[in-house]
């Protein structure tokens, strides 16, 4: 659960508390043995309306073209192409875990030359490899474009970025991940976010099932991140993370505050506490105004006409408060901000100041 509260222009997200912010083991962590698998190739898109790559600015384009049409059967000797309906990509993709031959996974296409649309593009067969230079995946299909570009003689409108797209189950699998999943005899979940607390709760956890269950304490914590879990017997490995997987378990993390200085987004969270501390802030002005005064001499006095300097200095600082901050829980650190009625920067150096002066009993992550 989140709670949003607006703060002078400012939506300031409050993580929720752990004590009512259980989560189940599968949403914690993850199977060491299921990950993903990336995958990576070159292609060509073919049937764009005139806004490919320019041949001669990108020369593998036609190099590639060509070579697809020797394989194909058909001689390419003589001439240079001119047609600008073909563009050169990269295609990425991610091979999920477990997955078998035949199955479909999603793609994305992203220019490598200076196309400037892919829209109503076709990718043509596209082998996919892995980090061992095996092909696992051979995508091919419709490329699916958000983005959109148009261009005068005096003006030029995009919206998203028209040079990348998506080919939804456009690769099929040909090669599976071997992993023998069944025959593991141990279990290794990853934390995705690191606590020893946490690590210790899930451990906790497994351990009063599988007691009640299977007789035996199987779970043992390794670090922060890491829990190992031993499969009992008569029982396939599958069917016993289903099992563990929905135990529900009370997350811990340490106080953190997240300042993004670009946005002027700040994100406090519920175990964030200050000590006592009084803060003034208010905007000073300074108005710095040269007005320059001709000065005549006095008549038969045989003087010179002069310029006298003159400068008229202004300080002004309005909305100046001087408040006490004292922050034994989040709600009175959000009203104690709230009576400073501060814009977004103003706050972010309210957060700097506290944490240099020794305040602010919490990690300050700035982005």
């Amino acid at each position: 659960m989140i709670r949003r509260l607006l703060l002078t222009g400012l939506i300031v997200l409050f993580a929720a508390a752990p004590a009512v912010g259980a989560s189940r083991i599968k949403d914690l962590a993850e199977l060491q043995a299921s990950r993903d698998n990336q995958l990576v190739g070159y292609g060509l898109v073919i049937g764009l309306n005139g806004s490919g790559d320019s041949l001669r600015n990108a020369p593998y384009t036609e190099q590639s073209m060509r070579a697809m049409l020797q394989n194909l059967g058909i001689a390419t000797e003589g001439g240079r192409a001119r047609a600008r309906n073909v563009a050169a990509v990269i295609v990425t993709a991610n091979l999920p875990p477990f997955v078998q031959s035949g199955a479909r996974i999603d793609i994305s296409v992203s220019s490598l030359g200076d196309a400037s649309s892919l829209a109503g593009g076709t990718l043509v067969m596209t082998p996919l490899r892995a980090a061992d230079g095996e092909i696992y995946a051979v995508a091919q299909g419709a490329v699916v474009v958000s983005g959109f570009s148009a261009e005068g003689q005096a003006e030029t409108l995009t919206r998203g970025v028209p040079t990348a797209g998506r080919v939804p189950n456009g690769a099929v699998v040909e090669r599976t991940v071997k992993a023998a999943f069944n025959d593991m005899l141990m279990l290794t979940l990853q934390l995705r976010n690191p606590d020893f607390s946490t690590a210790v709760r899930v451990t906790d956890a497994i351990n009063a099932y599988t007691k009640k269950r299977f007789g035996a304490r199987l779970a043992m914590e390794q670090d922060s991140r890491t829990v190992n879990i031993r499969k009992p017997k008569n029982i396939s490995a599958a069917r016993f993370y289903a099992e563990i997987e929905n135990l529900v378990v009370e997350p811990d993390a340490p106080a953190r505050v997240v300042v993004d200085e670009r946005t002027g987004t700040v994100v406090i969270g519920n175990d964030v506490r200050i000590s006592r501390v009084g803060i003034s802030h208010g905007a000073l002005t300074v108005r710095v105004t040269e007005m320059p005064r001709v000065v005549q001499p006095e008549p038969f006095s045989f003087g010179e006409t002069e310029i006298e300097p003159y400068t008229v200095i202004d300080a002004d600082q309005p909305d100046a408060r001087v408040a006490v901050l004292d922050g034994p829980d989040l709600q009175t650190l959000v009203s104690g901000l709230n009576r400073l009625g501060v814009k977004p920067d103003g706050i972010i150096a309210i957060l700097q100041g506290i944490k240099s002066a020794g305040a602010l009993q919490a990690e300050l992550v700035l982005q």
